[in-house]
């Protein structure tokens, strides 16, 4: 089976993960030796890109050629950086990163004679957080592209995490709570475990909460005390070299206040001098908003969670995952509300080594199913729809193509079963009968709904004679079934052309179908003559086929280092 690397694409770090020959995931090491390598991209020339720490360390020396926490804009429309003449998106940006740490991947392989001298790997799993939308996502997936590899799947971070525990260390039954805090976005699942089944009950979190934030409260604080102690009024949060030395400088803080009760910052700024000393107590107190927020967040996903017949009292231990779950302060404060015992579990590792899990279980079904379709003579697609509807299983499909199922690993047996981050639905009026017309958005896909997820609703025509339905498609995060149209995100338009001559109230069928990945279908069927619409969201707001082009251009013609 080709093997499928299994990539947590992270704010601030990133990591690579492999299965092993005994069925075990593995972290790789990059070219430095490290099993993480920062996410920070210096384009130190036209031709010469430099990824990871030595990128992270010429931050201060050159601010306007380092791009750093790129995932935060990915999927964002307009965001770029213009860079050595060249408007660099996040998605390019976070090309050279997936492109850096595969490349030491496979080197890392080789060396072991794991991979021939020749041999690669461009068949990907990566991972993204949970709250991520379509944009997002997709931007995800181009990113990959740029980066000249197979994407086989985008997965949520917690769900990765997830996997690993459900494969590694869960035992017959578990429910456990995924509190995730990376270095950029808060995710926090519910996940219920049992023997060869995963099932994410359901999630919640902030894609703009995470570890910079902690980082950025000590270097707002440090910037308070240099003023008092210097007598300097003058901002150095606006000089760019200072600020990028206390950024490093912050986070350097934070990893020590882990083990130690105090730690000193020493600032430089136009000759003036200050040493600052945090401790772990003043830390705590300059933070304590942000840790309540996640608090909040976790309530709220309980919550959500109650409605489908869980509780607090399910979940037998909560898992740390993500760097940020070391501070001291998380794992206290949890422990405080919820009583529930905590595990900090592989906070670097897990979401990798889940991804290379999920990676390698894609990979057995898909080559399953394509050997199953030569030996019947059948199409894959008709395979797969044979699987979806029941009407064949993995042992028959095995017994077809003469693969043996009892070879495989817990990975590969392992059922997986996913939720929604989003809601997804389309416009429509209130009352079709009444004189108000008000305007609601009808969720056909509830956020936290089970994925692959399908629904078909029916709506009507409004007007005598009317042309054409305008079917606009919105993702939001509310987990009702009808909502103020402000609350949604609107993601594309369909338009089904009408027969002549309908009556209002003539019924419209619409079906949403949302897969693993996030992205969405639309069919929509005019019922009395069968005119029909179809459409795939993978949303305008990511860079055109034109842009990712000239992007992969600039990458293939780089020397990544």
């Amino acid at each position: 089976m080709s093997k499928v690397l299994g990539i947590d694409l992270g704010t601030t770090y990133s990591c690579v993960a492999v299965i092993d020959e005994s069925g075990k995931p593995i972290v790789l090491k990059n070219s430095e030796g490290e099993l993480t390598t920062p996410s920070v991209v210096f384009f130190e020339s036209l031709q010469n890109v430099v990824v990871g720490t030595p990128a992270k360390e010429s931050a201060k020396l050159y601010p306007d050629e380092v791009v750093s926490f790129a995932k935060r804009s990915i999927g964002r429309p307009g965001a770029s950086w213009h860079i050595q003449g060249a408007d660099r998106s996040p998605e390019e940006v976070s090309s050279y990163i997936l492109k850096k740490i595969v490349a030491d991947a496979v080197d890392a392989l080789r060396s072991e004679n794991k991979l021939g001298p020749k041999e690669t790997i461009t068949d990907v799993v990566i991972t993204c957080p949970a709250y991520f939308g379509v944009a997002e996502r997709e931007a995800t997936k181009k990113a990959g592209v740029i980066a000249g590899l197979d994407v086989r799947n985008i997965i949520n971070e917690p769900t990765a995490a997830a996997i690993t525990y459900g494969v590694s260390d869960a035992g017959e039954n578990s429910v456990v709570l995924v509190y995730d805090l990376g270095g950029g976005t808060f995710d926090v699942t519910m996940i219920d475990i049992r023997p060869n089944a995963i099932k994410v009950v359901c999630t919640g979190g902030d894609h703009s909460l995470g570890g910079k934030l902690w980082d950025d409260r000590i270097i707002e604080y440090v910037a308070q005390e240099f003023a008092k102690q210097s007598g300097n009024t003058e901002d150095i949060l606006s000089d760019p070299e200072t600020f990028q030395e206390l950024a490093l400088s912050a986070e350097r803080t934070k990893k020590m206040l882990t083990a130690r009760a105090k730690a000193p910052i020493a600032v430089n700024f136009k000759g003036d001098r200050a040493r600052v000393e945090l401790s772990r107590e003043k830390f705590d107190a300059l933070t304590q908003d942000l840790l309540e927020r996640t608090i909040l967040l976790t309530r709220e996903m309980l919550e959500e969670a109650e409605k489908k017949g869980y509780s607090i009292k399910d979940i037998g231990e909560i898992l740390l995952v993500g760097g940020s779950t070391r501070m001291p302060q998380i794992a206290e404060r949890i422990k405080r509300e919820f009583f529930v015992p905590v595990k900090i579990y592989d906070p670097d590792e897990s979401v990798a080594k889940g991804a290379a899990i999920y990676g390698e279980r894609q990979a057995f079904f898909s080559e399953l199913i394509e050997a199953a379709a030569q030996e019947t003579g059948k199409s894959t697609q008709e395979i797969k729809r044979e699987l979806e509807n029941g009407t064949a299983s993995i042992m028959q499909l095995a017994e077809d193509a003469d693969m043996h199922i009892e070879d495989l690993t817990d990975a590969v047996n392992m059922d997986i079963i996913n939720v929604t981050s989003r809601s997804f639905g389309t416009i429509a009026f209130k009352d079709m009968n009444a004189e108000d017309d008000t305007e609601i958005l009808y969720n056909l896909i509830v956020k936290n709904d089970e994925l692959p997820a399908k629904m078909t609703k029916q709506f009507y025509t409004v007007v005598d004679n009317q042309k054409a339905v305008y079917i606009r498609v919105l993702e939001s995060l509310s987990s009702e079934r009808s909502t103020n149209p402000e609350e949604g995100t609107e993601i594309g338009e369909a338009v089904l052309e009408l027969p002549e001559g309908l009556p209002p109230g003539s019924p419209l069928e619409i079906e949403f179908t949302l897969n693993e990945s996030g992205l969405l279908e639309l069919h929509a069927k005019e019922l009395k003559q069968g005119r029909e619409v179809a459409a795939r969201f993978e949303t305008a707001d990511t860079i055109s086929d034109y842009e990712v082009m000239a992007a992969k251009r600039r990458v293939d013609g780089s020397m990544v280092i």
